[in-house]
C-alpha cells in the first residue's frame, strides 16, 4: 500500500467529481438547502394552511333539536361555526368536505338538562381531515361551555359554591433543561437526517467512480497504470467517503445557520414573536427547545464510522453494475435498509440497551438522540463506536477484495 499512490488517484478522482454536477447537487447544494427549506419553506406553508384553516368559519349541520330550541338557537347565534340546512345524504356531505361536522341533539335535551340527567350528544365528523377536526374542536368548546354553565346555575341555585365541583387547580411546570427538551423533541430527527445525506452523499460518487467508469470506458485505462489494486480503490474510495461526509458537514452547518437565525428571530420578535408569545400565555414555564452543542460533536464523531459503511457498501455494490443505470437499480434499494432503522430510531418508547448497540444504524439512532439531549451512556457509547469500525473495516475489506477480482471489474 503506497499513500502516495493513493492520495495521487484520491485528487485526481476529486477534481473529477467537483466537475459533476449530480455530486455537487449530493454533496453541496441538497443537505445544504435542506434545513433552511424544512425549517422554513415546509414550516411558513404548513403554518399558512394551518391558520386560514382556522380562520374559516366551519359550517355544521344539526340534527334534530326540534324540542330544544334555546341550544339550537345558541348553536345559530355563535360566531365560531355556521349552521346550513339539514339534508338526508349530511354524512356523504362531510365526506365530500362539503360540511365540516354534524352534531345530534337528542330529544328532549333541554328538558333532561333541567331534569338533572340530559342524554348525550354526538358529533359526526371526518377523522383526520384538518378542517373536519377543527369544527369538531368549536363544537366540542361549545358543549363543555354549556355543560359549566348549567352546572354553575345548578349551584347558584341551592347556594353552593363553584369550587363544590372544581375544588382546586393544577397547573404543569417543565423542570427538563433546554438541551433535553429538544434532543426529546427534535434529537431523533436529526441523526435521521445525518444518516440519510451520508448515505445520499456517498451513492452519487460511489456509482460515478465504479460504474460509470465502466460505462465511459476509462476503468481499463486506470487499471493499466503502475498503481497497485489496493491504493486504486482506497483512492476512489477516500473520494466516496469525502462526498458522504460533506454532505453530512453542509447539513450541519446549514442546520447550525437555521437555528441560529430562528432562534434570533423567535427571541427578536420577528415572525416566531406571536408564536413565542402564544406559547408562553399557554404556559409559563415553557422554554425553547435546544441541541446540546457538545451533542452535535459527539454525532459528528459517532457518525465517521457508520459513513465509512455506506461508502464501502455502497463502493461494492456499485462495482458489480455495467453502467450508471444498472448501479442506480442496485444501490436505489439499499435506501430502505436504511430508513428503516433510522425510522425505528424516531419511536417513541425503543430505548438504547446492549442489544440494539449492536444493530447497525439503529444504534447510531439512538445514541445520537441521546447525545443530543446531554445524556452521555459512555458504555453504550464505546460499543457502538467499536462495533461500526469493526462493520465499516469488514465492509471495506470486501470492497478491496471485490475490486481485485476481474470477473467484478469486467464483468459481461
Amino acid at each position: 500500500m503506497n499513500w502516495h499512490n493513493i492520495v495521487t488517484v484520491y485528487l485526481k478522482e476529486l477534481k473529477d467529481s467537483l466537475r459533476d454536477r449530480r455530486t455537487l447537487l449530493s454533496t453541496i447544494i441538497i443537505p445544504t438547502l435542506v434545513m433552511p427549506l424544512l425549517t422554513f419553506g415546509v414550516g411558513k406553508v404548513a403554518s399558512v394552511v394551518i391558520n386560514r384553516a382556522r380562520g374559516e368559519t366551519p359550517s355544521i349541520v344539526i340534527l334534530g333539536g326540534e324540542d330544544s330550541p334555546g341550544v339550537v338557537a345558541q348553536l345559530k347565534a355563535s360566531k365560531k361555526f355556521r349552521v346550513v340546512a339539514s339534508t338526508a345524504d349530511w354524512k356523504q356531505r362531510i365526506g365530500d368536505k362539503q360540511i365540516r361536522a354534524a352534531v345530534r341533539i337528542p330529544e328532549k335535551f333541554e328538558a333532561g338538562l333541567r331534569a338533572g340527567a340530559a342524554a348525550p350528544v354526538v358529533i359526526y365528523h371526518y377523522e383526520g381531515e384538518l378542517k373536519s377536526m377543527l369544527g369538531v374542536g368549536e363544537l366540542e368548546k361549545f358543549f363543555r361551555d354549556l355543560r359549566d354553565q348549567t352546572v354553575t346555575a345548578r349551584l347558584a341555585e341551592r347556594a353552593l359554591p363553584p369550587s363544590l365541583v372544581r375544588p382546586f387547580e393544577f397547573s404543569r411546570e417543565n423542570v427538563a433543561p433546554p438541551e433535553k427538551v429538544g434532543g426529546n423533541l427534535i434529537g431523533g430527527f436529526v441523526p435521521y437526517l445525518i444518516i440519510i445525506l451520508c448515505f445520499t452523499g456517498a451513492m452519487y460518487p460511489a456509482m460515478d467512480l465504479t460504474a460509470g467508469e465502466k460505462e465511459r470506458g476509462t476503468m481499463e485505462t486506470l487499471l493499466c497504470s503502475p498503481v497497485a489494486r489496493v491504493d486504486l480503490v482506497l483512492g476512489k474510495f477516500l473520494m466516496v467517503l469525502t462526498g458522504s461526509l460533506s454532505a453530512m458537514v453542509f447539513m450541519l452547518v446549514s442546520m447550525g445557520a437555521t437555528a441560529f437565525i430562528a432562534g434570533s428571530m423567535w427571541a427578536g420578535g420577528g415572525k416566531a414573536a406571536p408564536l413565542a408569545a402564544a406559547a408562553a400565555a399557554k404556559d409559563s414555564a415553557s422554554v425553547i427547545p435546544m441541541i446540546d452543542p457538545l451533542g452535535l460533536l459527539g454525532v459528528l464523531a459517532m457518525v465517521l464510522p457508520v459513513a465509512v459503511l455506506f461508502s464501502a457498501v455502497i463502493f461494492t455494490v456499485a462495482l458489480f453494475a455495467k453502467s450508471y443505470k444498472e448501479a442506480q437499480s442496485y444501490v436505489g434499494p439499499l435506501v430502505l435498509v436504511i430508513i428503516m432503522p433510522a425510522v425505528l430510531g424516531m419511536l417513541p418508547g425503543i430505548d438504547l440497551n446492549f442489544r440494539l448497540a449492536l444493530v447497525p444504524i439503529l444504534n447510531l439512532s439512538l445514541v445520537c438522540k441521546e447525545m443530543l439531549s446531554g445524556v452521555w451512556h459512555w458504555e453504550y457509547i464505546a460499543l457502538i463506536f467499536g462495533s461500526s469500525c469493526v462493520y465499516a473495516g469488514l465492509a471495506l475489506a470486501l470492497a478491496v477484495r471485490m475490486f481485485n477480482r476481474e470477473d467484478v471489474i469486467f464483468r459481461t
